[in-house]
């Protein structure tokens, strides 16, 4: 028929009771009946808006609705014809007609001829749009044609087909107490609540959350949701079928709404079910927001959330806040008893909104501390942390404090404070060490690149050497060894170390080691049994021999390293602070430095040689590349103790000559000693002529006074003149010195002071004895020096013959000689005479002839050279 649409079932045919009941409204005859679709009465009335003519045809007979026959029949009824003046429609579904026409061959189908206006096509259209709602939403419909179209409900569990769409469904159903009933009239006697979620899931069950969506109940309301999977519940409404109403009922449904949904969670694919917490945000409507709510408390208290170990609830569980963490990270956590701490998720937002508790980084290396595990689970987490730390920026700082396993089931907090273990080469040296267990100093018992990342450093032997816990166990091993601990695998270790490098530390010469009797020793303080200086050493000295039996085992350098005795040691510091070496003398030394030396290197224990050793030290030190340079060292502390104390022939090395020095031979005996002369001259042994103290000054005048020393006129003056430029140069104060009886005189003999002069004019010496003539640098110094008079002071007289005044520059010999010089001839005259006499008055009467003589500014002269060299003295 035109312009009418017709819905058709094969359900059960039209009764008496869902006649009656259509008629009524809302009180549905199928109200108690379980599984049944529709409720006759409850829904019909949304046919009038498009039909005001509808008719039921069934096979047990049909019946009609007229717009048209009810307004007839009600005008003759004044009373209800008045109440239909004020009405736009008649109440078209109040009373009912019977009709004959012809039924489908089985079921019910319902004929609503169209109010004018109303689009066929476009009503065929929407039916056709929700049709797989309807068979979604109604378990008794497997298919509906629109149309000639057909789309039908495959049932496979709890997963169905519906059209092109695939849902996963969860269902919960319960009675409803009688406080607990609604009071609409379709409700007061229903007492069977039912729940369904749909969720969308594509063909390999992944969920394809909804977004918008509304409430079904069980076809659509305009209660508006957003949530992940379609509610379909028997909730109950509001006159209008809109919205819910309030209640107990409606808590009821929603409770049993959200034990469905936990259960459609843990349906779902473990890897997806995270999709499925609802997303905060503004509720859409009263219920979304009263639904969200509900659920996530709900998941919040359920055990759903994978974990390696099973299943946790939220409220127990925790999440890895390590981003690019793995699943297989999580399962080793989970082996070492972390075990609430589920598997990695791309987007940790639903966990916090299910109050999963969070571990950052510092927690989990924190937590780590605990467990015990085998070295290859350890291995296995650092690989797994590996990956993180190269992508997250920061995150290799949280993991400094990482455990790190090391030998003896001991943990060490942070790669930082360990060493990888070392190779097969440095194993034998290496892990005596690492068995210790000294504080601090720590071998990791695996290698692993993300530990040498997080700071671990190669177990090299130097970088172990350097390690302050080592040092403090050498140190105060000593004392360790005097407690009864066994002072030898700390040694043997560290020797081995030692063995390596070739060189040790300085605080290592600390290290105790056994003597010859078994006793404990620092090491500096033990020599080796056939050391080099062993018999250069005083008898007193205290210094034992090491046990033999470990001098044998250890290679001679190692112990030589750590300050065992052999040759002569040699310490180095680079930036001294003070004279805090224990050398010899070091305090006076350094306070006698014009400024404290930038660096140390000094030759220690010299105080122990025996003094009739020296030459055969002096010798080991000469062939010691380390020692001798040590002596060198301008204004070094071997040098000046050397110079001081060392001993050759019983005296100190300033008392000898080298053997080259032949010029200073009238004075000096050569050294008792076949040595180096460099080395010799370094500490002290005379090269030449040189006053460089009181003492030497003090020496130097008795040697000029021993008779049995025959120095010449030139090695006399030079003497003379070295200790007057000492005095001039403030290193010897004449007040100091201890002044002889006798003086050496010109011409080599030795003189009493009583008669003795020093020549400060060429020209008295013509009249006095060579004998009593004293010469040699500033006249005026050494008269000081010597507490003698001066020549001038001592010889006095006048001229007693006739001369001829000649200018200087007159006289060839003298322009010559001025030439030959190179100096200017002088100006003024020279009295020339064939024989010059002089008549003296000091130091007695007598006539003299001299070959020079001045008197006043005036110079008179047998020869003119001779005059003229007397003036350029003068």
């Amino acid at each position: 028929m035109d312009g009418e649409l017709r819905v058709a079932n094969d359900g059960a045919p039209l009764t008496a009771d869902g006649v009656a009941a259509l008629a009524s409204l809302r009180a549905s005859a199928k109200r108690d009946d379980e599984g049944s679709v529709g409720r006759f009465g409850v829904g019909f009335a949304a046919v009038l808006p498009i039909s005001a003519e509808p008719r039921i045809v069934s096979t047990s007979g049909g019946v009609a609705f007229s717009a048209a026959r009810t307004r007839e029949e009600v005008a003759e009824i004044p009373v209800a014809a008045a109440e239909l003046a004020r009405r736009d429609e008649p109440p078209v579904l109040r009373l009912v007609w019977p009709t004959d026409e012809e039924p489908p061959a089985e079921g019910t189908e319902v004929r609503l001829p169209l109010r004018p206006g109303v689009d066929a096509q476009q009503l065929v259209e929407q039916a056709a749009a929700l049709a797989p709602d309807l068979l979604l939403a109604l378990r008794g419909l497997t298919e509906i044609e629109v149309a000639g179209t057909v789309v039908r409900r495959v049932d496979d569990g709890d997963v169905v087909t519906v059209g092109d769409r695939r849902w996963r469904l969860a269902r919960a159903a319960g009675e409803l107490a009688d406080t607990d009933r609604d009071r609409a009239a379709e409700q007061r006697t229903r007492a069977r609540w039912t729940v369904t979620w749909a969720l969308p899931v594509d063909a390999e069950g992944r969920p394809v959350p909804l977004g918008e969506d509304v409430a079904h109940a069980p076809t659509a309301t305009t209660e508006r949701l957003a949530l992940p999977a379609r509610l379909i519940a028997s909730l109950p409404l509001e006159a209008d079928r809109r919205r819910v109403r309030p209640g107990r009922a409606l808590d009821v449904v929603l409770e049993g709404a959200v034990a469905a949904y936990v259960d459609l969670v843990a349906a779902t694919p473990p890897e997806h079910r995270l999709t499925l917490v609802p997303e905060a945000g503004f509720p859409r409507s009263p219920l979304d927001g009263r639904l969200h709510e509900l659920l996530l408390a709900g998941l919040r208290t359920a055990a759903w959330l994978p974990a390696p170990r099973g299943e946790l609830a939220p409220g127990r569980a925790e999440w890895l806040d390590v981003p690019g963490a793995s699943p297989r990270l999580v399962e080793l956590l989970a082996d070492a008893g972390l075990d609430r701490i589920v598997t990695p998720v791309a987007d940790p937002a639903p966990l916090t909104e299910l109050g999963v508790r969070r571990i950052g980084p510092a927690e989990l290396v924190e937590r780590l501390f605990g467990p015990e595990q085998p070295l290859a689970w350890w291995a296995e987490l650092y690989t797994e942390l590996t990956g993180p730390a190269e992508a997250v920026p920061g995150l290799v700082e949280d993991l400094r404090a990482l455990p790190v396993p090391l030998a003896g089931d001991r943990v060490a907090a942070g790669p930082a404070t360990v060493f990888l273990p070392p190779d097969e080469h440095d194993a034998p040296v290496v892990g005596p060490l690492a068995r210790l267990g000294l504080p601090g100093l720590h071998v990791a018992a695996l290698a692993h690149p993300l530990l040498e990342r997080l700071g671990a450093r190669p177990a090299e032997a130097s970088a172990l050497l350097a390690h302050p816990a080592l040092v403090e166990a050498v140190e105060r091993s000593l004392d360790d060894a005097e407690a009864g601990l066994d002072p030898l695998p700390l040694a043997e270790a560290v020797l081995a170390l030692v063995e390596r490098t070739g060189e040790a530390p300085e605080a290592f010469r600390a290290l105790a080691l056994p003597d010859e009797d078994g006793r404990p020793a620092r090491a500096d303080e033990l020599m080796l049994p056939d050391a080099a200086l062993r018999p250069l050493l005083a008898d007193d000295v205290p210094i034992d021999v090491i046990d033999p039996e470990l001098a044998a085992r250890v290679p001679r350098a190692a112990l030589v390293a750590v300050g065992v005795l052999d040759g002569f040691t040699v310490v180095v510091d680079e930036e001294p602070t003070g004279p805090d070496h224990d050398l010899d003398g070091e305090d006076e030394w350094w306070d006698a430095a014009d400024e404290p030396p930038a660096r140390l290197v000094a030759v220690r224990d010299l105080d122990l040689v025996a003094d009739d050793a020296w030459p055969g030290a002096l010798a080991l030190i000469a062939d010691d590349r380390d020692a001798r340079a040590a002596v060198f060292v301008p204004g070094g502390y071997t040098a000046w103790w050397l110079s001081r104390h060392a001993r050759l022939g019983g005296r100190r090395p300033d008392h000898w000559r080298l053997a080259s020095a032949h010029e200073i031979a009238g004075l000096y005996d050569a050294v008792p000693a076949d040595l180096d002369e460099e080395l010799l001259a370094a500490i002290g042994v005379r090269s030449g002529l040189v006053v460089a103290d009181r003492e030497s000054a003090d020496d130097l005048l008795d040697r000029l006074a021993d008779p049995t020393r025959t120095p010449d006129a030139a090695l006399t003056s030079a003497a003379h003149a070295a200790l007057a430029e000492a005095v001039a140069a403030g290193r010897v104060a004449a007040d100091d010195l201890a002044l002889p009886d006798r003086v050496r005189a010109l011409d080599g003999s030795v003189v009493d002071v009583e008669v003795a002069v020093v020549l400060d004019e060429p020209w008295p010496a013509a009249v006095l004895p060579a004998g009593e003539l004293v010469i040699g640098g500033d006249p005026q110094a050494l008269a000081e020096l010597l507490d003698l008079p001066l020549a001038t002071d001592v010889v006095a007289g006048a001229v007693d013959s006739t001369g001829t005044p000649t200018p200087w520059r007159a006289l060839a010999e003298v322009v010559v000689t001025c030439d030959t010089l190179g100096v200017e001839v002088p100006e003024g005259e020279l009295v020339l005479h064939d024989e010059l006499w002089v008549q003296l008055t000091r130091p007695e009467p007598a006539r003299r002839r001299v070959p020079v003589w001045r008197d006043g500014a005036t110079w008179h002269a047998e020869d003119p050279v001779r005059a003229l060299l007397a003036l350029l003295a003068a």
